[in-house]
């Protein structure tokens, strides 16, 4: 019979493993994918993900890499720096890398419309989005109520013909005082202004609510409405200075028919609006996106 029993409690240490992203495009050339996963491999990493795409057309690669390090002396700077000097400068690469625990800072734009915030906030309240919102800026107060609900930080800032610069350069001062990464349309009703678009090219996403290229500009439901379109769309895109007509991030369709009012339009319209936005910012959020020449290449 066994008396006394003694137990040791010992403790048990996790390795920390530090994981990164990487992107890159460069002119297809042979022995990239070997360089890069071989170069992972003398520096200690373990490669989880990766995928490749080649624009035949315009003879571009892109690729997109996760790996793993559990070195605990592991330097993302000094990474970053040796890969730029043994691989980036050989096969002349276009290249970020991202530490994949930082989340990216996301500022919400809105106006009046609050069926695609709700969306937002609700999937990012669940942990759905990698990323975090510091603030809410809007040109009008209606949903400063929803803001304050989620316990995000609302901004007040008035757009007219008369202020329109004076806004401007409070919006940017927003932006940088909260290093924000990218910023979100969610129905802001308002034109971008060029210098906003230069500072976050490729940075600032749109939901449009028809199938773009079709209907651009102001009520798509309308002209659909008057053109007896059989589908309606929605297009989540980057801003760029040419109305409606920047990359395109996702799309979507619903079936429509005769029988269906411009009030009906709308109403299918705003469920895909919300769908089509939500995965853009996911898409964005977790460095799936890569963009070349007004088109983007969607990683799964």
């Amino acid at each position: 019979m066994l008396s006394n029993l003694i137990t040791f409690n010992i403790p048990f240490k996790t390795k920390y493993m530090q994981k990164i992203t990487l992107l890159i495009h460069c002119e297809d050339q042979p022995n990239i994918i070997a360089s890069v996963t071989n170069f992972m491999a003398s520096n200690d990493g373990n490669i989880v993900y990766i995928d490749q795409h080649v624009d035949r057309e315009q003879n571009i690669f892109f690729m997109r890499l996760e790996c793993e390090f559990a070195s605990d002396s592991f330097s993302l700077e000094e990474f970053k720096q040796l890969f730029s000097s043994t691989l980036a400068e050989k096969f002349k690469l276009d290249w970020k890398i991202f530490a994949a625990e930082r989340k990216p800072k996301m500022a919400l734009f809105i106006s009046k419309y609050d069926h695609c915030l709700y969306d937002i906030l609700g999937r990012y309240n669940s942990g759905e989005l990698h990323l975090e919102i510091p603030f809410i800026l809007s040109n009008h107060l209606d949903l400063k109520p929803i803001a304050d609900n989620f316990n995000i930080p609302f901004y007040h800032v008035p757009v007219t013909k008369a202020t329109k610069q004076e806004a401007e350069q409070e919006q940017l001062r927003l932006l940088e005082s909260h290093n924000i990464d990218f910023i979100v349309l969610a129905r802001y009703m308002q034109i971008v202004s060029e210098t906003l678009i230069d500072k976050y090219p490729n940075r600032i996403i749109n939901i449009h609510h028809s199938f773009l290229p079709a209907f651009v500009g102001a009520k798509p439901y309308h002209s659909a409405y008057k053109r007896g379109v059989k589908i309606i769309g929605a297009t989540s895109h980057y801003i760029t200075e040419e109305l409606d007509a920047g990359p395109i991030i996702q799309q979507d369709v619903a079936h429509v028919s005769h029988t269906h009012s411009i009030k009906d339009l709308i109403a299918k319209g705003r469920d895909l609006e919300k769908i089509v936005l939500s995965t853009a910012i996911k898409l964005h959020a977790d460095r799936k996106v890569m963009v070349f020449n007004n088109k983007t290449v969607i990683f799964s």
